[in-house]
């Protein structure tokens, strides 16, 4: 008997765990695995792919489910359309801090000094779609395609049509409000139940990153990792904790120690969208942030909200310039900065945008092209910070709005105890 306990004994204390404590856990330990075994490292692959099929299960049903229930939960079609103006701006002034922060980081440490690169004559600049093109695109021609093929822009907009009708037709909708309202509560319940397969999931695919990324790619890039993680850090803690500080007057510390799963699971998928289920049970169960709220601000900055790929912008174009030898001018600088925080908008729900962007902002100040191809090895190791500072900011960003809008359970989001 004595035995048998002293070897179930770690796993009650593993249990007992926060369930951040444990993704932590597991991430540190991934990052030994990976280093001790290298490429063999890929055979826990399986593992973490079981993790992120389970997360991507829940986006497309959650995405709409949550924004039908949060948008017939805000009867005031005026209390509406005032989220999404708070929404939209906020995304747009931390952006343009964003890459105004990679700027100042690109040009103090400047990484990319002594490179000595020599550009070809000729570059294609890459294409990001014209902002009419994604506004036109944005409404779907056939709602059930945009669900097949998982496109949240078009499901977003087709979720904040029906919630609007189901508004403005007052008595007839309450069995269909209610419903959605028991079907977000079943994949909230749902997403509290894949979260515990986190810590498991995350050990699996960091291991894999670290082992198949060895020091011979990471070693001779490694102070623009450095500069764009140190920058990404910066900008968090000090924009998102500022503006909780001072437009909310909230106690940071208490919003980061909410969000850690969130940022977790951000960094070891790079997916701002196969967050989204668990930035919504944070925001939910950790912040106090309201249904209506959570279910609207977030699947919306998943989807536009680019402050950490503003941040690498940023930097990379200073790297980029410092490689090739080229001196930026200031209206140079404020051409970036305008570029970047214009195009977080216009690539919208465009698969590989960080690079779209990285294209127009080379473009626009007249940088070569071809200085994307000296990051491509290290764009995975990037987009995990990226990826963390975005989503950090999509639950910056629906903690200002519900503190605004009296829809944040102040008890909830001061309680120390968070898991």
């Amino acid at each position: 008997m004595t035995a048998i306990s002293s070897l179930t004994a770690p796993l009650r204390l593993w249990a007992r765990l926060p369930l951040w404590q444990q993704i932590v856990t597991g991430l540190v330990l991934g990052v030994l695995v990976g280093m001790t075994f290298g490429k063999d490292a890929l055979s826990l692959a399986p593992l973490g792919q079981l993790f992120l099929n389970a997360i991507k299960m829940l986006i497309v049903p959650l995405v709409f489910v949550s924004l039908v229930a949060g948008i017939t939960s805000m009867r005031d079609t005026s209390k509406l359309g005032r989220i999404s103006a708070k929404t939209i701006a906020i995304y747009m002034v931390t952006t343009a801090f964003a890459v105004s922060i990679g700027l100042l980081f690109g040009g103090l440490f400047s990484p990319g000094e002594g490179l000595n690169m020599v550009a070809a004559e000729a570059a294609s600049a890459a294409q990001a779609p014209a902002l009419i093109d994604t506004l036109v695109a944005m409404v779907p021609s056939n709602p059930v395609n945009a669900f097949a093929q998982g496109n949240v822009l078009q499901i977003i907009v087709f979720a904040i049509g029906l919630g609007v009708s189901m508004n403005l037709i007052g008595e007839k909708a309450e069995p269909a409000i209610k419903l959605f309202n028991s079907l977000a509560e079943t994949l909230y319940k749902l997403t509290d139940l894949v979260m515990r397969l986190a810590p498991y999931g995350v050990f699996a695919l960091i291991a894999g990153v670290v082992g198949s990324h060895g020091a011979e790619v990471l070693l001779p890039l490694a102070e623009v990792i450095g500069v764009i993680y140190l920058a990404s850090i910066v900008h968090v803690l000090l924009v998102y904790g500022g503006l909780l500080s001072l437009l909310a007057r909230l106690n940071p510390l208490r919003f980061f120690q909410g969000i850690l799963d969130a940022l977790v699971v951000a960094f070891s998928t790079s997916s701002s969208s196969g967050t989204l289920p668990v930035s919504i049970e944070c925001a939910r169960k950790n912040l106090g942030v309201s249904e209506g709220v959570a279910g609207f601000v977030l699947p919306v900055g998943a989807t536009i909200n680019m402050d950490g790929t503003a941040i690498y912008q940023g930097v990379l174009a200073l790297f980029i310039a410092q490689a090739f030898g080229i001196d930026l001018n200031a209206g140079q600088y404020l051409m970036i900065i305008l570029t970047a925080t214009l195009a977080s908008i216009g690539t919208a729900g465009v698969p590989g945008a960080g690079l779209i962007m990285l294209g127009l902002v080379l473009s626009s100040v007249g940088l070569p092209l071809e200085g994307v191809a000296l990051i491509a090895g290290i764009d995975r190791i990037l987009d995990m910070a990226r990826t963390t500072v975005n989503v950090a900011g999509d639950l910056m960003t629906t903690t200002l709005v519900g503190r605004s809008e009296n829809e944040l359970d102040l008890d909830i989001y001061n309680s120390s105890d968070k898991e």
